[in-house]
This record gives structure tokens, sequence and C-alpha cells, in this order.
């Protein structure tokens, strides 16, 4: 029996997991698939506080589970197949075995969308990637196509400078979501053009990629644009299939909670990108991972009928 079990090791799990084990909770944090999340693929994180020069993504994850682990944090590294939130204490399955625990937080962030056209799953991993940071070296001197208009669609378009000739960023609007910083730095960048109001209709390719057909969205117009790669960063769909719909969620598939991280259920809290609708940040994940954690010492607290410290931090 835990205590408490954390899904997820971003930064909201991770934080989860440093204020929970300071409470003396002694929480089980079980990674996922992808330990880090999207902060451990991010090249470097410069809006993070404390940090005035920036820092690796992945440094900075490995920086959150050591302090974790120094206050107690177990880490697994697993991942979470189910849940069985209908019964008390609540079941945990992974694929090395099952867990009962008494309070859950869940931090399982979000996963890349797609854009869903033809060609897309048949060139996935071979000129179809959705991290620059994972394969931008191997599109050394090459033309590659970035998708998207937003913060990391930009931040990974001036990473592939380091090794691509040419980045044609395709955009379905006529300016950028992305923040200015980024916009300017991308402005600045020759090797970096824009392709406005368009977007990619299908991937061409023959045992690889070779282009994508574009559309105007304005006139309707076709075009074909040669590349040897395709980054797709067109928004993020919440990991949220392994509760089988035992919590509520929204309309987009994110964990509804109230201002103090709690779900429809009892005694299971949701922190980070896949309860975030607006700010997916590592500040904003940082914030609600606390938060969660408090509240399930909080909610084990009452439970026990015992009291609940206030924590000034």
């Amino acid at each position: 029996m835990e205590e408490l079990i954390i899904i997820g090791s971003g930064p909201a799990g991770w934080t989860a997991g440093i204020y929970a084990g300071r409470a003396q909770l002694s929480p089980l944090l079980i990674t996922g698939s992808a330990p880090g999340g999207q902060m451990a693929l991010t090249p470097e994180i410069e809006n993070y506080p404390g940090f005035p020069q920036g820092i690796g993504g992945q440094e900075l994850n490995q920086l959150m589970q050591q302090q974790a682990e120094r206050f107690g944090t177990k880490v697994q590294m697993d991942e979470v197949t189910a849940v069985e939130l209908s019964t008390y204490p609540f079941k945990v399955t992974a694929y090395g075995g099952e867990y009962e625990t008494k309070a859950l937080v869940v931090a399982t962030g979000t996963s890349p969308r797609k854009l869903g056209v033809p060609g897309e799953a048949e060139f996935t991993g071979r000129g179809v990637s959705y991290c620059a940071t994972c394969d931008g070296f191997f599109y050394q001197d090459r033309k590659v196509v970035v998708v998207g208009g937003g913060d990391a669609a930009i931040e990974e378009a001036i990473f592939l400078t380091k090794f691509a000739s040419q980045i044609y960023v395709v955009h379905r609007r006529s300016r950028l979501r992305a923040e200015k910083v980024f916009q300017e730095r991308a402005f600045r960048n020759e090797k970096i053009e824009f392709v406005w109001n368009s977007v990619v209709t299908e991937i061409l390719g023959e045992g690889k990629v070779t282009g994508v057909c574009l559309q105007n969205v304005k006139t309707e117009e076709e075009s074909v644009l040669e590349a040897d790669g395709v980054f797709v960063y067109v928004g993020a769909i919440p990991n949220t299939g392994f509760l089988g719909g035992q919590l509520e969620l929204d309309g987009r598939g994110y964990i509804v909670t109230d201002r103090q991280c709690h779900t429809s259920v009892p005694g299971v809290f949701a922190a980070g990108d896949v309860q975030e609708r607006v700010l997916k940040q590592v500040s904003t994940a940082v914030g609600s991972g606390a938060m969660a954690a408090m509240e399930a010492e909080k909610f084990i607290a009452e439970l026990e009928d015992r009291a609940y410290p206030e924590r000034a931090g």
C-alpha cells in the first residue's frame, strides 16, 4: 500500500514528488515511457526562474529528479496502463506490476498532435518527426519543413538551423503565435523561410520523404515543396487514455480540475499539461505539481483523522 502514487515524470510530477517527499509521504513516482516529458526534449529553457542564462531541458529534468529522490521519492521506470478509481484504495496497473494507493496524482502530460494527412503514418521515423532535439542531427545540410506557428514550432525551427541547410516553416495563418523573442530570432535567421496561409495536405516520398503537398487556405492554390524531412508541431493531445473514462474530461480531452487540482474523484489530483489548457510552461506545471501534492497530503490527513500541517513553503 502506497501513501501516494504520482504518474508522470515531467516538471509537475517531479515537483509533486518533492513536496510529497518533504511531507514524508514516501511517494512512488512512475515515470512513463518518456521520462522528463516535453521538458526533457526542449533544447534550452530560457524563461524558468533562477536560470538567467537558460538551462537545457534534460539537465533541468535530472536536477528535479535528484531533488525529488533526495526527499524520499521512489522512482519506478515503468508505464501505467490502467487505473481503478471506483474502489478504494485506488489500484494502479503498470507493465511491471500492480499497486494500491491512498491518493493519486496524474501528471501524464500530452503527446504531439498528428496532421492526419496521407503519408504521415507511412513516413514516421523515415522523414516525419515530432522532435527536432531527437532527430535534427540526421538532417545535416538538408532541407526540412516545420509545420506550425507556436512556440514549439519556432523554437525547434531555430534549433534545426544547427544542422539543416534550409528550413521552411509552414503556417496556416499570416502571423505566428510564438513568443516575440522566438519570432525575432527566426525572422533574423537566413536559413528559415516562411510559407504563410498554407497547410500540408500530403507527405510525399518513396522509401523516405521527398517533399510535401501544400494548399493555400485563401486561394486554394496547390503546390509541392521539396524537402528531406518534416517536423510537426500542431498542438498536443492529453495523455488520458489509460484512465478509461473514470475522470471527468473537457471537450478537448483535458482532465477537469478546480483551482486546487482536485479531479471529479476525491483523492485523485491532476497537475501539469494534462489539465492545463492555456499556458503550457514548466513554471505552470511546477505550480500545479506543488498544489496537487499538498492537496493529496491534506486528503490523506483527513482520511486518517489527523491534523494537517499548514505549510509556508
